[in-house]
């Protein structure tokens, strides 16, 4: 089929071997690409004994039909492994451009397995796929390793790199792409798993392009549909993702005080507005994109002067902001460069702060503890320097770079103010708000993530007609939260697969057209019930990932605080959600047994009992 080479890398960083693997096509028609085959790879070649940060644990880069293509926002590509945070299933999605110039080498993706004994870089130029020394760059931050690998083998080359976080093996660390611009894939602690390796980076550039079915059709296509995406998306094109700062405080989507208050109007502070009028230089565009969402920012007065790099998105805006109360957007973005080039998720990093301070309010931890920082809610000096000392390992942040599940195993009593689910903390959307996201977040199979299946999209502007949804949902429906979660996780499973931005939903996109463009890609008919039960068996496979390590409906969870803390602010009254009642509704439409296992009915009709290799 077009869209595809048929062909992945498959290298073995022990013993320095690498070998080309071609799955057979009706893995790439089952799995479509990125996301779902990187998680079938996943499950085939791993077990409940396998370590994170073990040899026998891939960390797998996929590409999707998408990649390296004309269709809008495809620029990207999807990283999977077993998460050394979680200890469960793991991917991370990214934007930029590494994807598709992994894609313009003529592979689909990269699988690496294997510890190596000195630092190495996997340099891959079309055919040419080498191992190569990176001792000189070991220690060096993502930005000074891609701008170093750009000079040396020309500036069509993209990195996947490690700082020196994934280097000391922070459980919160990530991967940096696109150098100062910083496109991470900051979720579920990969940067560790690439450090235990001893893979500094990955390098790739190509001179192929993707082979289209039917260029033609795609393009009149996209001819049609791109103006109305611009258009629709003007919004974020202005003022990024930070644009909805303000809004989210006023709904009550903005964590405050790490979860526990109500509406601040200090977020008015912290906009995209703000950043526009004051440290903005230009937008910044991933790979095949018309939005431009990303910002590129400079400092040039005050204490953080000097800065260049990419401003804060709002999730880096609601947990460095909005839950550690801090509304200095300097500071943020000062903290939010330190995590982009040491490689920290921001999130997490942000939480762990938002923790660390109401640990402290608490007694819990002392001024000592925590290297002489007060860490006083709202105190940007604590921010950056406590976000610094997670970045490099040191001291305290040895601590608060366990993330806030790791960190409430080490501080007695602090349970409770660990906002997370299945290990990973939750991002900057409250189940509070939106209530079809309660469900979501507790199976989502990363742990807390909002976008696995980005249910508030549709209480928010966002329709699905194809699914029964011709208008948005309101906020606050009592009933049908599992099936809305049903649809919107297997079309997010597809979009993950394909590798295309989830913006695109708000922009007007419709699965009816996404699926027109995967036949122009790739010749194959298909249809929106065949992508649909496609985007339906990849989350499935990844339940029983999870299932087969021994997870159930005990960790389908939502954090006290959500369950029983109104917010009791003006977007959201005293609305918490009823966690259990929705989980049954769930199950029941995915095809599972109360207990969250998926049943053998479902797995056999889905095809998840099917050898590939």
């Amino acid at each position: 089929m077009k869209g595809c080479w048929g062909k992945i890398i498959s290298i073995d960083l022990s013993d320095r071997t690498v070998r080309t693997l071609t799955p057979p096509e009706r893995l790439y028609r089952e799995y479509i690409g990125a996301s779902g085959i990187g998680a079938r790879l996943l499950y085939d070649m791993t077990g409940p004994e396998t370590e994170p940060l073990g040899p026998d644990n891939p960390i797998i880069w996929m590409t999707g039909p998408f990649t390296g293509t004309r269709v809008p926002t495809s620029g990207r590509h999807q990283i999977t492994s077993r998460s050394p945070l979680t200890g469960i299933f793991g991917e991370s999605d990214a934007g930029g451009r590494f994807g598709t110039a992994l894609k313009k080498s003529g592979w689909d993706g990269l699988i690496v397995r294997g510890i190596s004994d000195v630092p190495v870089m996997i340099i891959i130029r079309d055919e040419d796929v080498r191992i190569e020394p990176a001792g000189d760059l070991w220690g060096k931050d993502t930005f000074y390793t891609d701008q170093y690998i750009k000079q040396r083998f020309g500036p069509s080359c993209e990195t996947s790199c490690i700082g020196q976080a994934g280097e000391k093996l922070v459980p919160i660390s990530a991967i940096g792409h696109d150098g100062e611009n910083a496109r991470m894939s900051g979720r579920c602690g990969f940067g560790a798993v690439m450090g235990a390796k001893k893979l500094k980076a990955v390098v790739a550039s190509g001179s192929r392009d993707t082979e289209i079915a039917d260029p033609v059709r795609l393009m009149v296509q996209q001819k049609k549909m791109l103006p109305q995406l611009v258009e629709k998306m003007k919004g974020i094109h202005l003022l990024g993702t930070a644009g909805g700062t303000a809004a989210a405080e006023k709904m009550g989507d903005l964590p405050v005080q790490n979860w526990r208050r109500g509406n601040w109007p200090d977020a008015e502070k912290i906009t995209g507005q703000v950043m526009a009028d004051t440290i903005l230089k230009k937008n910044y565009y991933c790979g095949s994109c018309p939005i431009g969402c990303g910002r590129d920012v400079e400092i040039k007065e005050g204490r953080w002067a000097g800065l260049r790099g990419a401003g804060p998105e709002y999730e880096t805006l609601g947990l460095m902001g909005g839950s550690c109360m801090v509304n200095d957007l300097e500071a943020i973005t000062y903290a939010a460069d330190l995590c982009n080039r040491h490689g920290v998720d921001t999130i997490e990093a942000g939480s762990a702060v938002a923790m660390a301070m109401e640990c402290f309010e608490e007694g819990l931890l002392s001024v000592k503890d925590l290297d002489g920082i007060s860490a006083d809610w709202g105190s940007a000096e604590a921010l950056v320097a406590l976000t610094e000392k997670i970045c490099l390992a040191e001291g305290a942040g040895k601590l608060l770079g366990l993330g806030v599940a790791g960190m409430a195993k080490m501080i007695p009593g602090s349970e409770k103010f660990a906002v997370h689910v299945k290990g990973l903390t939750l991002p900057a959307h409250d189940p509070r708000c939106f209530s079809t996201m309660a469900v979501g977040y507790a199976t989502s199979n990363r742990g807390a993530c909002h976008l696995t299946g980005a249910s508030y999209f549709f209480e928010k502007t966002a329709v699905m007609p194809e699914f029964g949804y011709e208008k948005p949902r309101p906020r606050y429906t009592e009933g049908g939260e599992g099936k809305m979660n049903f649809h919107t996780q297997n079309l997010m499973g597809i979009m993950d697969s394909l590798k295309m931005c989830k913006f695109t939903i708000y922009g007007g996109v419709s699965f009816t057209e996404v699926c027109e463009w995967y036949e122009a890609v790739t010749g194959e008919k298909t249809s929106v019930e065949e992508m649909a039960e496609a985007g339906e068996r990849i989350f499935n496979l990844k339940r029983l990932y999870n299932t087969r390590l021994g997870l159930s409906r005990k960790d389908d969870v939502l954090p006290e605080r959500i369950l029983t803390t109104p917010r009791n602010d003006a977007g959201t009254g005293d609305y918490t959600p009823e966690l259990e009642p929705m989980l049954d509704d769930y199950y029941d439409v995915r095809g599972w047994d109360p207990d969250g296992i998926p049943l053998q009915e479902t797995v056999k009709r889905l095809g998840l009992d099917q050898k590939y290799y």
